[in-house]
């Protein structure tokens, strides 16, 4: 039998992933979102509507009040669940106003129900918690900054969208509104629960990039999802003020763009670009919102920026292979994390955090995070930008990686990247 007559009966056969080349798997950009966002649905989001970190076994009331794996959840399937899902809802958002699918319009509500229950469980309240366990409303007392900024994130985009009804609406900003307030009376400083209530986890004030833009993205997305000219004034007096170890406005540290945290986060272009997506985001959306041309110019050099820094780390996308074998240990967390003990303080709980089987573990999670979560990272803050750079760049990424394989779900950027870039006609 002829070669060519061949590998015309294999196609015939199989389906096209399998005899494709791992870095034309699937062929096309729109097959290779489909295909993440096929796995994302099927097994990433939970009933709640929280996107889980992977696929595992959920932690239990007693995990959670004990602190195991570790009392701020991390390396637990629930780490991430308010900040991977409003980063994902804007996305989803905009799937559903391109397709006009009942569907999708279903799923971006689901995404939003789950923020909303992620900001309702706790007795403190203005705490996000980041995710539920088994008895649906058991949580880790630790939230965080990284949590907050993308729930207030992926809410702004979805009451914007249209899809809501007016009642839904009215609920989620009442709950944003909620929150704000508690965060406006903290200073901006993240509440915890459980063991270590009347204590915070991250803030807003600070001096980094992300502090500053972070910050001002809440006061004006409040203003603008309320009405309310206090928000509006916040914002126009925070933008202008000095955050303290800074000799900067808020508005020329947006400017910088992230290269100004490069001393505060080690290894931000290689490993650390997933931390900076909402952070482009908000930059974005501010740029979109402001009239004062002075102040919208600040603000579209941090993204050009951010852009420029971003573009050399897509192309790590290339190092993965879709054949890789590593052992991803965190399925079986339990089985990983066995050196438990009491923690009574936050820096107990980073130290246990900081344990663990490094066998049983593998090295899998590490590699995704070097070679697909920070290129596909990379892939949505440049798409983000919203005028079409790397373009090509990204495309290729995106149809780069066999989303079925994948172990860690941050591949959901790659659909972040995809919605960010300007529709083709």
């Amino acid at each position: 039998m002829k070669a060519p007559l061949v590998i015309s009966l294999l196609v015939s056969l199989f389906p096209l992933a399998t005899v494709l080349a791992a870095d034309e798997t699937p062929r096309t950009t729109q097959q290779a979102v489909e295909q993440a966002h096929a796995e994302t649905w099927s097994k990433r989001i939970d009933r709640h509507g929280i996107m889980l970190d992977y696929v595992g076994e959920l932690p239990t009331p007693e995990d959670c009040a004990l602190g195991r794996p570790n009392a701020i959840g991390w390396w637990s399937p629930i780490e991430n669940g308010p900040m991977f899902t409003g980063l994902y809802l804007p996305a989803m958002c905009e799937r559903a106003r391109r397709s006009g699918s009942a569907g999708d319009k279903a799923n971006a509500r689901r995404l939003a129900e789950g923020l909303v229950k992620c900001a309702s469980v706790s007795d403190v309240p203005g705490m996000i918690v980041r995710g539920l366990g088994t008895d649906d409303r058991c949580h880790y007392p630790l939230g965080s900054d990284d949590q907050t900024h993308p729930w207030f994130l992926g809410l702004h985009a979805y009451c914007m969208s249209g899809l809501p009804s007016e009642a839904e609406r009215a609920l989620i900003v009442q709950k944003m509104q909620e929150v704000a307030t508690v965060l406006e009376s903290t200073g901006w400083k993240c509440p915890c629960d459980g063991a270590f209530k009347k204590e915070f986890r991250g803030g807003f004030q600070g001096h980094l990039f992300r502090d500053a833009v972070r910050y001002l993205h809440m006061l004006r997305i409040m203003a603008e999802v309320t009405g309310d000219n206090v928000w509006l004034e916040r914002y126009r007096r925070a933008a202008a003020e000095r955050p303290a170890k800074s000799e900067k406005t808020r508005a020329a540290i947006c400017a910088a763009g992230y290269d100004l945290d490069r001393e505060a986060i080690k290894g931000l272009t290689e490993y650390q670009q997933w931390i900076y997506v909402g952070s482009q985001a908000a930059l974005a959306r501010l740029a979109t919102l402001e009239t004062d041309a002075t102040l919208r110019a600040r603000y579209r050099a941090g993204l050009a920026a951010n852009t420029r820094q971003s573009l050399a780390a897509i192309e790590a996308s290339r190092e993965f292979d879709n054949n890789d074998t590593k052992v991803f240990g965190n399925s079986h967390w339990r089985e990983v994390y066995t050196t438990w003990f009491p923690q009574t303080t936050q820096a107990e709980a980073k130290r246990l955090s900081e344990t663990g089987d490094k066998v049983k573990r593998g090295e899998r999670k590490h590699y995704e995070s070097r070679y697909m979560r920070n290129p596909l990272a990379a892939a949505a803050i440049v798409a983000l930008a919203g005028d079409g750079t790397g373009r090509d760049a990204i495309e290729r990424a995106l149809r780069h990686y066999d989303y079925s394989k994948l172990k860690m779900s941050e591949f959901f950027f790659a659909e972040c990247a995809y919605y960010a870039l300007p529709a083709k006609p």
